[in-house]
This record gives structure tokens, C-alpha cells and sequence, in this order.
């Protein structure tokens, strides 16, 4: 109807311009003063042979503004990309929809598109036309439900959102579901946004294809970003994370949800702006800044991604054209049990490329290593959470929900292929078979694998918790859960997560969660880590446990840093926990047998795993050309003196490269100095044998002289 149209008597020309006195249309020479047919709207026959480049003369009570017709212009999004969408395979979807600045036939404006199939009706509001969405409907750009529209002379920072008359005739105001840059909360309007970052990390990125993450190092340090020093902008903490994250000796930072989300207090868990860094910190620009930083310090960068579910917000995607759009139109589906929120349908092709394209983006846009994907065990089961009656059986009869298993396997083969050396992380804290295993490989139960690079070993972490949180005089009888994880440890590629959920809501921080006195617990604590960083498996750590921290996180003041500080009593012990996260990470990074063989059998033997009576736990770890590392752990308060371990023949001398006892790390300095020679004494199978010294509380590491 609006814009000029070719009729038999000319050019007809209609606009709908509220609160206008008159509009003049001026193409070339010509100047028509189109007639008035009230409500804001205007029409008339220009004597032309074809439609003409033209602008309109809007005269206001205040003045004249001349401006373009956002109606003269054809639509600016093609065939091929409403066909990728049709079909939910635009893998680039983040260019088509959304708002783009964008020259259009030779004029400066904004593209805005949405996906709206069900709705009678879409505006375009936003500060450049103070919020009234009379004079920008939208096209609908047929059976796709893209509606589109190119506005002149709006640019980057302009505020919007798209009105939406729903099917039953009211109307919506929601913030734009592929928005790239947000208002910081409580605000939520979208940001028109173009990206100006030059990165600079060509070496870390043409470098990351390289080895496989599952036989390179990776140490994870876990940051919430707005409470690791609380205040800092993404742009300042690119001056003081990645050197701080360096010196630990880290490999990788994982954040937690940078995305978009209303309530801080979610931690970042309930995204309503999937595709905007939170503004928060900072722009989009910034986020990239930060990930640059790291980058060029030589550390890689994971973010958590949540496509297991989604808020209410009525301005975000809860039934965003008026129906059941994102979420699944049964309500017994759509209803997230646990946490009041939406689960998405990932049986509707459009839904599941929004997610695709997203994970994509993250990798693509924002150069991100990798994407430790929540809640991933909440997706797989329809009877997640829910009782009898409350859940309807798949196709097969089956409890599994074939849906969002299809879109995990399409997810992660999208992202390998399209990002080679980036890696996907599950947070699966189930026995499915072949979260890592990959999608084109089938299983014992039928499923291909899900073709998730790693996946967080839970039963790990649940069982050694449980082990050193009981007094060590009570450890004899739970011996087991410190070795049960070697049972089932080359079923997946695991990581060994201390995560943030560890050290909250009444669970204690790692160090608190021990036994005894300060002196015990904090001894505990390191030869805790002495143990997970020798234990098969990447290694996870949430911020403020690399000193030892002895109060719960809070995301309103963060880690306390001022137990590191030199007006504090106990500041050396704490310095001292940091020390050894430190030489752990480092001699780590350099030991290829404790990370080269970390998903084989073949780089890992018990020597001693069934010493209860003891509290000790000694195996070895081997590299590629077999050269190993002996990691002896002693969980009892007690020195243990002439312990005898049995050693591989062919080595004839060992040194003791790490002893969690080492008085820089606040321990008593019991230990093994020197160059130990082997015995032929048989112990554990093995003819030769090492006798040790075992400190109280304390892991060791040793290496061939």
C-alpha cells in the first residue's frame, strides 16, 4: 500500500506520516503536495512514466524536515537467505535478521528484519520516532514470517523495538530476539550495532587448528566476569585478567554466560539476548577487546551457552508473535520443571537454526574457543524433573527427547565444521552413551553420538568431594570413591570440574567444605588439587579457589581478594595455595603424560589403589613415547615413612618435580630431595621399587631423573 506504485494515470505515492501537516513529494524538478486523507495519511498521482528516485517535504506545527521513504526501497534481504531460513539452515543467520546498517540503493540507513510468522502485524519503534510505530509497519516478506523494513538515516546506537499485533488484534512491544547489542538492564531496548574491532590475534587463531583439545593441555580457570573484580569494565579487565590468568598458569578462562540477561542474581543462566554480550560491562566491541587480550597473552577463552531453556520476560521471546513460537506449543513440554522458564521447541526447523547459527556466532564473531554448554542432561530427558503423567513418551516409547538430541548432534557438527580447533563442553551429568562420542558413530542404545568434544565428569566430582569432606580417620571406608572414576574414566573425554556451583548456596567453598584445623584443611585443599591435576581428565576451577577462599562466592562482592593482601595475618597462607595453582599449571603445561594420553587406557596404571587402611592413592601417568609420571597422594594427617611403591624396571632414578608440602605453599617441607634411585625390591607386580617419604595431607609428583 505505502511507497509509490505504478497506475494507469501515473505514479500513485501514499505515506503515513502522524501528526504531519503536509507532505510534499520532490523527485528531480517536481515538487507535488500530495493530498491529506486524514489520520496522518497521505496520497497522490504523480504525472510520470515510472516510478522515480524521490524524498518527502514533511511539514510538522515546528518546521520542514525533508527525508527518504522507507517505502520506495525494495526489500534488502535476498531470496537465498529467506530460502537458508525457510529451510533452518542459515548458518549466518545473525546477518539476515536482526538490525543492519547498510548503504541500500546508494542510501545510508538500517535494515531491521524479525521473524514474526504469526503475527498480524509488525512496527518498527524506537527513539527515532519517539516510540510511535504508526508510520513504520513492516513488510511481510510472504511465507517465510520475515517481516522487513529498510529505514533511512537511522544508524548504530539507536534504540528500537518491533510492535507486534498478535493474532487475536493487541499488540506487543519486544526487544529484538537477534539483537547484537542490548540497553544495560533494567533497560531492555535493542541497539542498532556495527562492529568497528580490529583484532589482533591472527597468530593465536591460525595457531588454533592445530592438536586436538583432548591431547593438548587444557587447564580452565572459571570467571564470572562481573564479580571477578567488581566495577570493571570488559575494556579494564583486559588490563588485568589475562595476566593475572597467565601467571596462574591457566590455559583457558571459561566465563560464565556473558549473554544478555535481566536478573543479575541468574549469574547469566536466563538469556533473554542471545546474540549481545551483556552491556553491563560494556558494548560488543569491548567483549571482543577482552577476548583479544587474552588471545595475544596466549590463553583461550570459553563462554557458557545456555539453549536448554529461557525466561518469561513478556518483552523477550515468551510467545513472541502471541504464540507458542520458541517454546514447545505443549505446554507439558514448553514448562522448564525446575526453574520457572521456557524450554525451546528443537523440533521446529527455525528455532533450532536460531541456536545453531548462534553457537556459531559466539565462535565466529567473538573468536571464543570454546562453548561449555548447561544444563545439557535437562534437554535429553522429556521425564527430566517431572513425575508420571507429567511427560508424553517419544515415537519409540522411549524417555528421550529425539528433538533436542537431533539439534545437539547438528549444533556440534555445525561448529567443528565451520570452527576447526574450537571445542564444545557438556554439562551432562548422566550416563547417556557418547556425548563425545562423534554423531556419525552409533551406539549400543542406537543413538549416534552427540559430538560434544568433552563433557564434565559430575561422578567425579561428587565422589572425591564426598571423599575429603569426611574426617580422615573415616576415609578407609570410602576408599573407593577416589578410584571409582578409573572404571568409567575412558567411557568419555572428561573434565574434572570444581565448578562455580560447588562453592555456593550452602555447599562451602572447596576449602571449608575439610576437615580439622585451618593447617589440615588448607594441606587437604592442595593435595586435593595435587590429585585432580594428576587425575585423568582436563582440569576446572572456579575463581577465588586458587587461594583458598573460605567463604561461599557471591556474585555481589566476588572473590576476596583481600586475603591475599600483606595487613592480613594469614595472607601467606593463601599466597601460598595461589603458589602451588600456579607451579601446578606450569609443570603440567610441560609434562606431555599428563595430558597426551588423557582418553586412552594406555596412559594410565595403578600402582597403588587399593591402600584404604592408608588413605594413599600412587599411579602412573605416560606420554605418548611412554615416558611416565608417578603421582602419589597421602590423605591421612600422618607422615608415612619407607612407603613402598613399585616403579616401572627400565627407570633407574627419580626426582620429585612436586610436593604439595613444600613450605612455599605453607607446608611442613617433608619431602624427598634429590635423585632417588630404584631398588630391586618388588612391590605392586614390578620388580624394581621406590621407598618414599610421605608428608601428612600431601601429593606428590615424580618424574625419571
Amino acid at each position: 500500500v505505502l511507497g509509490a506504485h505504478p497506475v494507469p494515470e501515473g505514479v500513485l505515492v501514499r505515506v503515513l506520516r502522524p501528526f504531519a501537516l503536509a507532505v510534499t513529494v520532490v523527485a528531480g524538478g517536481l515538487r507535488a503536495r500530495l493530498r491529506s486523507e486524514g489520520e496522518g495519511f497521505f496520497a497522490g498521482v504523480l504525472p510520470l512514466p515510472e516510478v522515480p528516485a524521490y524524498r518527502l517535504r514533511v511539514a510538522y506545527d515546528g518546521g520542514e524536515l525533508e527525508v527518504d521513504d522507507p517505502y520506495r526501497f525494495l526489500p534488502a534481504l535476498g531470496d537465498f537467505d529467506l530460502h537458508l531460513i525457510g529451510e533452518g539452515r542459515h548458518e549466518e543467520l545473525w546477518r539476515a535478521l536482526g538490525a543492519r546498517p547498510m548503504t541500500h540503493q546508494g542510501v545510508v540507513g538500517t535494515r531491521f528484519t524479525v521473524w514474526a510468522p504469526n503475527a498480524r502485524g509488525v512496527r518498527v519503534i524506537g527513539d527515532f520516532c519517539y516510540w510511535d510505530g504508526t508510520a513504520f509497519p513492516m513488510r511481510s516478506l510472504g511465507r517465510s514470517g520475515v517481516w522487513e523494513l529498510f529505514l533511512p538515516e537511522v544508524g548504530e546506537g539507536a534504540l528500537y523495538r518491533f510492535e507486534i499485533t498478535r493474532p487475536d488484534g493487541s499488540r506487543t512491544r519486544r526487544a529484538d530476539p537477534m539483537a547484537r547489542r542490548t540497553e544495560c538492564p533494567p533497560a531492555n531496548a535493542s541497539v542498532v550495532h556495527a562492529s568497528h574491532h580490529r583484532w589482533r590475534d591472527q597468530e593465536w587463531m591460525a595457531a588454533r587448528p592445530g592438536v586436538p583439545v583432548h591431547e593438548s593441555p587444557l587447564s580452565v580457570y572459571e570467571v564470572h566476569l562481573p564479580s571477578w573484580r567488581p566495577g570493571l569494565s570488559y575494556r579494564q579487565l583486559a588490563e588485568q585478567l589475562p595476566d593475572y590468568v597467565r601467571e596462574l598458569g591457566f590455559t583457558h578462562v571459561e566465563f560464565m554466560p556473558v549473554a544478555e540477561h535481566p536478573f543479575g542474581g541468574s549469574w547469566g543462566y536466563q538469556v533473554t539476548g542471545f546474540y549481545a554480550p551483556t552491556a553491563r560491562l560494556g558494548t560488543p566491541d569491548d567483549f571482543k577487546y577482552l577476548v583479544d587480550a587474552l588471545h595475544q597473552a596466549g590463553i583461550g577463552v570459553i563462554v557458557d551457552w545456555v539453549p536448554a531453556h529461557f525466561p518469561r520476560d513478556d518483552w523477550a521471546l515468551a510467545r513472541f508473535d502471541g504464540t507458542a513460537l520458541y517454546e514447545h506449543a505443549d505446554p507439558r513440554r514448553a514448562a522448564h520443571p525446575d526453574w520457572g522458564t521456557l524450554e525451546f521447541d528443537y523440533g521446529r526447523t527455525e528455532v533450532r537454526n536460531f541456536l545453531v547459527a548462534n553457537a556459531v556466532y559466539w565462535c565466529e564473531e567473538f573468536h571464543v574457543d570454546g562453548l561449555r554448554v548447561d544444563a545439557v542432561a535437562s534437554m535429553l530427558y522429556l521425564d527430566y524433573s517431572r513425575e508420571p503423567g507429567q511427560w508424553t513418551p517419544n515415537a519409540h516409547g522411549g524417555r528421550e527427547d529425539l528433538d533436542a538430541v537431533s539439534f545437539l548432534q547438528e549444533m556440534n557438527a555445525t561448529v567443528y565444521r565451520r570452527c576447526p580447533g574450537v571445542v564444545t563442553i557438556a554439562e551432562e551429568s548422566t550416563a547417556w552413551d557418547g556425548v563425545t562420542r562423534p554423531t556419525h558413530h552409533r551406539g549400543e542404545g542406537g543413538f549416534g553420538g552427540l559430538g560434544f568434544g568433552l563433557k564434565w565428569n559430575m561422578g567425579w566430582m561428587h565422589d572425591s568431594l564426598g571423599y575429603v569432606a569426611h574426617e580422615p580417620v573415616h576415609r578407609k571406608y570410602h576408599h573407593h570413591e577416589m578410584t571409582f572414576s578409573m572404571v568409567y574414566a575412558y567411557s568419555e573425554n572428561y573434565l574434572l570440574p570444581i565448578s562455580h556451583d560447588e562453592v555456593v548456596h550452602g555447599k562451602r567453598a572447596l576449602v571449608s567444605k575439610l576437615p580439622g584445623d585451618w593447617w589440615q584443611r588448607r594441606a587437604t585443599h592442595r593435595a586435593y588439587l595435587g590429585f585432580m591435576w594428576a587425575h585423568p581428565g582436563k582440569q576446572l576451577l572456579f575463581m577465588g579457589q586458587e587461594f583458598a577462599q573460605g567463604a561461599e562466592w557471591s556474585h555481589e562482592h566476588g572473590p576476596e581478594w583481600w586475603l591475599l593482601d600483606d595487613s592480613y595475618h594469614s595472607a601467606g597462607d593463601h599466597r601460598g595455595v595461589r603458589n602451588l595453582v600456579s607451579d601446578l599449571n606450569h609443570r603440567y603445561r610441560t609434562t606431555p603424560s599428563l595430558w597426551q594420553r588423557d582418553t586412552v587406557p594406555e596412559g594410565f596404571a595403578w600402582v597403588e589403589g587399593d591402600a584404604a587402611e592408608d588413605n594413599v592413592f600412587a599411579f602412573l601417568r605416560f606420554d605418548a613415547h611412554g615416558s611416565p609420571l608417578l603421582a602419589v597422594s597421602n590423605f591421612a594427617p600422618v607422615v608415612r615413612h619407607g612407603y613402598r611403591l613399585g616403579v616401572p624396571d627400565r627407570i633407574g632414578a627419580w626426582r620429585e618435580v612436586l610436593n604439595t608440602d613444600d613450605r612455599s605453599y605453607g607446608g611442613g617441607g617433608l619431602g624427598n630431595p634429590g635423585r632417588l634411585a630404584a631398588e630391586p625390591v618388588p612391590a605392586h607386580g614390578r620388580p624394581n621399587s621406590l621407598a618414599l617419604l610421605l608428608p601428612p595431607l600431601a601429593t606428590l609428583w615424580l618424574r625419571p631423573a
